[in-house]
């Protein structure tokens, strides 16, 4: 059992950087991928960014590659997403999801994820 929780959301202006965290629980964190997901008002949850439980691989949506970076540490059981260039689109609820896997990849649909946090609201105003 994980649970998981979502911090560092805000309100930025465009072209401006956060850093999300996700803390989880449970002494095999390390043996779950994750994922960041979000949903954007009137919007259909989608997915942000993945990466593998040893972290040699990350996945991002094209949306967000090259702004974006997801990493780990498993030490801490805390995963980041580092946004940069935020864009007014960017704004939605990200949540963090995990699923138990030892495979090098990462999957980016969410129906694979069991494990999610309440969400933490970011607003990139123009």
């Amino acid at each position: 059992q994980v649970q998981l929780v979502e911090s560092g959301g805000g309100l930025v202006q465009a072209g401006e950087s956060l850093r999300l965290s996700c803390a989880a629980s449970g002494r095999t964190f390390s043996t779950y991928a994750v994922g960041w997901f979000r949903q954007a008002p009137g919007k259909e949850r989608e997915f942000v960014a993945g990466i593998s439980w040893t972290s040699g691989s990350t996945y991002y949506a094209g949306s967000v590659k090259g702004r974006f970076t997801i990493s780990r540490d498993n030490a801490k059981s805390t995963v980041y997403l580092q946004m940069n260039s935020l864009k007014p689109e960017d704004t939605a609820v990200y949540y963090c999801a995990a699923y138990r896997s030892l495979s090098p990849s990462v999957s980016m649909i969410e129906s694979r994820y069991n494990y999610w946090g309440q969400g933490t609201q970011v607003t990139v105003s123009s």
